[in-house]
């Protein structure tokens, strides 16, 4: 933690662990994503076979979701009880215990018999993983967002929040891109393959994590006695207000990612199965980008605010909703990677960009995972169930039905944003680069390590 204050003021400048805690959070967050998606990835393209084949294929894709979504439902359980540890005993814990879960509950699926091996067992025990996935999921996100934005400059908080988030995409990519490579394999190992390589990955993440020192925000409420004794019911007596706040604007940018990356890949192979090595590759190409787009959007809310951002994601995400399926209608190769470049690439990650300090920003120290983490899983749940939903709408509409939930996830969004307060507005800012201009002046050895 750093030492270094003005008039017996914690650090402006952050800590000295700042940068390694920020991308330790965001190679944690990849890992954790590569699992997770991957598991979206299978759902789409294999699992309906696989432990479901006694079904036709239309019910079969509609099982296969509906695993996925049971992930979903846990994660808000996940959340809580990530958090209430996380405000309680401490951020990092947390962070390496959902890590170890989350690395072997993936590798397990690796291993699972078939339906065609093992019957009926195949699919319970495939439930059974997926639920310990979504619990370990839940509890991740909330502790490594408030490490990194705990540790960072106060004038940067924007941008370091997006480090983690930035670990999104690239554990997307891995993801994509290590399924687009197994799909030239034989058998059962185009899809086991990713799940088992994840454990090389997690060995790596733990590494990095077990290095990280405690946020200097929980130690200084901790020694202060501000802790909660219950953080989870303290949010929601407290911060219930800014729960649901959380849910509407989390609510648009899982929607858009999954209804995209999950269900109109499902949907593109379905139609058209020469067209899933071009989808798979626009999927990795646009979640490369997503890296750096997520990293800009949270540098760009240090310079003018969180909400402008935000606004701007949710209503691209509005305009974007119809011509999405128009594009990919067409059946061609070019429309089908414009749309996950655009989709994925900008509209999903100017949002998950913004979030990292946006919705930190709702809560304070004493129950600031517990309330993130609640808010921004039960959002992902509802999130998990829009391929199920995307596909039960398309098989009763057609693919208008599916352009309308996108659109309606986006409204949901957009609503949630224009009741929300501007967290890092222009008073805010000038009143921070006062404080750091300050210490700048008072420590200016510590002053220029800080310009990250």
């Amino acid at each position: 933690m750093s030492t270094s204050t003005v008039a017996g003021r914690r650090s402006v400048l952050g800590t000295k662990d700042r940068v390694k805690t920020a991308v330790a959070a965001a190679v944690g967050t990849s890992v954790e994503n590569y699992d997770f998606i991957a598991y979206g990835t299978a759902s789409a393209l294999y699992f309906g076979a696989v432990f479901f084949p006694e079904s036709d294929r239309f019910v079969g894709t509609l099982l296969s979701f509906a695993t996925l979504a049971v992930g979903f439902v846990m994660r808000p359980l996940g959340g809580a009880i990530g958090g209430y540890f996380a405000d309680r005993a401490g951020r990092k814990p947390v962070l390496v215990a959902a890590m170890v879960v989350m690395g072997a509950s993936t590798f397990l699926i690796g291993v699972l018999p078939t339906y065609g091996q093992a019957g009926v067992v195949a699919p319970i025990l495939l439930v059974a993983i997926r639920m310990i996935q979504g619990l370990a999921f839940g509890a991740e996100w909330g502790g490594a967002i408030t490490m990194a934005y705990e540790h960072a400059p106060w004038h940067r908080r924007g941008m370091f929040a997006a480090i983690p988030q930035s670990g999104n995409p690239l554990g997307i990519a891995l993801a994509s891109g290590v399924f687009a490579w197994s799909s030239t394999l034989d058998g059962d190992w185009q899809w086991r393959t990713p799940f088992l390589l994840s454990a090389v990955l997690v060995i790596v993440a733990l590494i990095v994590r077990s290095r990280l020192s405690e946020s200097p925000e929980f130690q200084e409420a901790q020694a202060s006695g501000k802790t909660e004794k219950n953080p989870f019911l303290a949010t929601l007596r407290d911060d219930w207000r800014s729960i649901l706040r959380v849910i509407a604007l989390r609510v648009v940018e899982s929607f858009a990612y999954y209804s995209t990356a999950t269900y109109l890949l499902n949907y593109i192979t379905e139609r058209n199965p020469d067209l899933r090595p071009v989808a798979l590759g626009a999927i990795t190409a646009a979640s490369l980008l997503a890296i750096a787009v997520t990293f800009l959007a949270g540098t760009l809310t240090d310079r003018i605010g969180r909400r402008p951002i935000y606004i701007a994601g949710c209503t691209a995400a509005i305009l974007f909703a119809f011509p999405m399926y128009l594009l990919t209608n067409i059946d061609h190769p070019i429309p089908v990677v414009a749309v996950f470049i655009i989709g994925i690439g900008l509209i999903h990650a100017s949002l998950t960009g913004t979030q990292g300090a946006l919705l930190t920003e709702q809560f304070r120290t004493a129950t600031r995972t517990s309330g993130a983490s609640l808010g921004y899983q039960i959002a992902a749940a509802i999130g998990g169930f829009a391929p199920l939903l995307a596909a039960a709408l398309v098989g009763a509409f057609g693919w208008p039905g599916a352009a309308l939930l996108y659109l309606g996830a986006a409204v949901i969004g957009l609503v949630g944003i224009l009741v929300t307060k501007e967290t890092w507005g222009h008073d805010e800012r000038e009143r921070v680069r006062a404080l750091v201009a300050e210490e700048h002046r008072s420590s200016p050895h510590t002053g220029r390590r800080s310009r990250v």
